[in-house]
């Protein structure tokens, strides 16, 4: 796989947008923009728009974007982007590819995540495994055989949706934990679990133990050889690590447990990195 060619990556979040100019895997150019306030479906465009003429330049072939959303793969459409109401559906690819006239490719987030992990990160050293990308939200990209799982509408890993307790995997494994349950952040309780405090500890164990049961669930699911933790929670992971993986303890099959690596990322700008990487990966 050539990867000397000049591509962009684009990340769509919740509160702004990021884009990158990469060339071999490495990152010339950054640039960032906040989302317009009123989230209008013209002015997340135009924000769109605004990143990527930054960090453009003569050369470059392909962009490829990564959105908190299912996808119509082929086509490029985007449908129902989380925390962006007015984008119900969105045909971006058409739209970038008119604008930039290059290969535009649209996927998942998460499926952008773990992209970067496979070919530029600690997934080099597996064949299949998970990235887990884990803050606002929870979402997972499958990596099958050495390669981004080729479902239909870019939906498969969307673990944080499972049914769990008396809401979902996301309401107990994301910041949402934090906010819903503690009326606060996980930024605040770790800082104050790193510095000793009892309570901040004991919230920081109990999101551990359901983070542990989303791990049993995804093992029981892909018996992956790995699963890879990016997103702003991966920082604090020896914070909750022990309750976590003391919840496979009861997994129905040791030998599983006893193989699988569990860690977090520390690959730098995996996530514009893999964005970047779907053009790359729709080549094979």
């Amino acid at each position: 796989m050539q990867q000397n060619e000049l591509v962009i990556g684009v990340d769509l979040g919740a509160s702004n947008v990021r884009a990158a100019l990469v060339q071999n895997g490495e990152i010339l150019r950054i640039a960032k923009s906040p989302l317009p306030k009123d989230k209008s479906y013209s002015g997340v465009l135009n924000t769109i728009f605004s990143v990527i003429d930054q960090v453009h330049q003569v050369g470059v072939i392909g962009i490829g974007v990564g959105v908190p959303s299912v996808v119509n793969r082929k086509d490029g459409i985007v449908y129902n982007v989380q925390n962006i109401p007015t984008w119900v559906e969105v045909p971006l690819k058409q739209i970038l590819q008119e604008r930039y006239n290059c290969v535009v490719q649209v996927n998942n987030d998460a499926n952008c995540f773990a992209l970067g992990e496979c070919l530029f990160g600690q997934g080099r050293q597996f064949k299949n495994f998970v990235g887990l990308a884990i803050g606002t939200g929870v979402g997972g990209g499958i990596i099958n055989n050495g390669k981004l799982l080729r479902d239909v509408n870019c939906g498969s890993g969307e673990f944080g949706e499972i049914p769990y307790l008396d809401g979902r995997f996301e309401d107990y494994c994301s910041s949402l934990f934090f906010t819903n349950h503690y009326q606060t952040d996980g930024a605040t309780v770790f800082e104050r679990a790193l510095a000793g405090n009892e309570e901040a500890l004991r919230i920081s164990h109990e999101f551990g133990k359901h983070l542990g049961k989303l791990f049993y669930t995804i093992i029981l699911a892909l018996d992956p050889e790995a699963i890879l933790i990016g997103g702003s929670i991966a920082k604090a992971f020896d914070l909750y690590k022990d309750t976590a993986l003391a919840e496979l303890t009861k997994f129905p099959y040791p030998k599983s447990i006893e193989k699988i690596i569990i860690q977090p990322t520390n690959t730098l700008e995996v996530q514009l990195l893999g964005s970047a990487a779907l053009y790359f990966d729709a080549l094979d």
